[in-house]
């Protein structure tokens, strides 16, 4: 049950799990690219979660707000029986590099919560739990903030985000950090729920670094929907599993 609700957790904020381990500070990416952010919105999700012949449903809300300076987002996800599993945030602002995250807190089911601090002035990452610390070079997200970035940077890109093409970047969790690198499959049909029908999705995938037994990540982007997140998937090594599906947009 413990990597039942690591997953669910891992699904419902979008990308809040992820992560290997971190890299020295020498080794921090610093990418600097167009970017567009799509509109603020409330977006509902569904999770299925398939865990050692178990299955698990439950649901997801994510909230998205953005204006010309300073940005929040905020997820929970329930599952039935258990009730909250996760709540997480990311704010900050909207610098040249995109979202430039100040905050982003972590709070998981039975466990204290946990905070990454971006010190704007001072240029440095620090975290509530441990003593590690990185430098801000400019573009570095949180496992909440990332998503976003990455559908804003979509949308600037377009006809550079083709299949084949990789988008790297450095991305801070509860205790440390390391470089994610996506890379885009190709366009798919997804079935999303009763009031989106079958959409048109990009569909991009985070596979772990060879040797690593972190988990991987596919998710499935909206060109229709404002690039908004339809689906994704998250997989273990053993084929675990938990999935989230977008079931309604409302746009604020």
């Amino acid at each position: 049950m413990k990597n039942v609700l690591k997953m669910a957790g891992a699904g419902a904020v979008l990308m809040t799990v992820l992560g290997g381990p971190a890299v020295a500070a020498e080794e921090h990416p610093a990418i600097k690219r167009p970017f567009d952010l799509p509109p603020s919105a409330d977006l509902t999700y569904s999770i299925g979660a398939r865990q050692r012949g178990f299955n698990l449903s439950g649901d997801a809300t994510l909230t998205w707000r953005v204006n010309d300076s300073k940005y929040t987002i905020s997820a929970e996800s329930r599952v039935a029986l258990l009730g909250k599993l996760t709540e997480n945030r990311s704010t900050g602002i909207v610098d040249n590099w995109g979202l430039a995250p100040t905050e982003y807190y972590d709070k998981r089911f039975r466990k204290d919560p946990t905070t990454a601090t971006f010190d704007r002035d001072g240029k440095t990452i620090t975290f509530s739990d441990g003593d590690k610390t990185y430098p801000i070079k400019g573009g570095e997200q949180d496992r909440v903030s990332v998503s976003w970035q990455l559908v804003a940077v979509a949308r600037a890109a377009k006809d550079k985000f083709k299949p084949g093409s990789e988008w790297q970047f450095f991305v801070i969790g509860p205790r440390d950090a390391d470089p994610w690198t996506f890379r885009v499959v190709g366009r798919e049909k997804v079935q999303a729920g009763a009031s989106l029908g079958e959409v048109d999705a990009v569909h991009v995938m985070r596979a772990p670094p060879p040797g690593s037994r972190d988990q991987s990540l596919d998710i499935w982007l909206a060109p229709g929907h404002e690039w908004y997140p339809v689906k994704l998937r998250f997989t273990d090594n053993d084929r675990d599993y938990v999935e989230q599906t977008l079931e309604r947009i409302v746009k604020k």
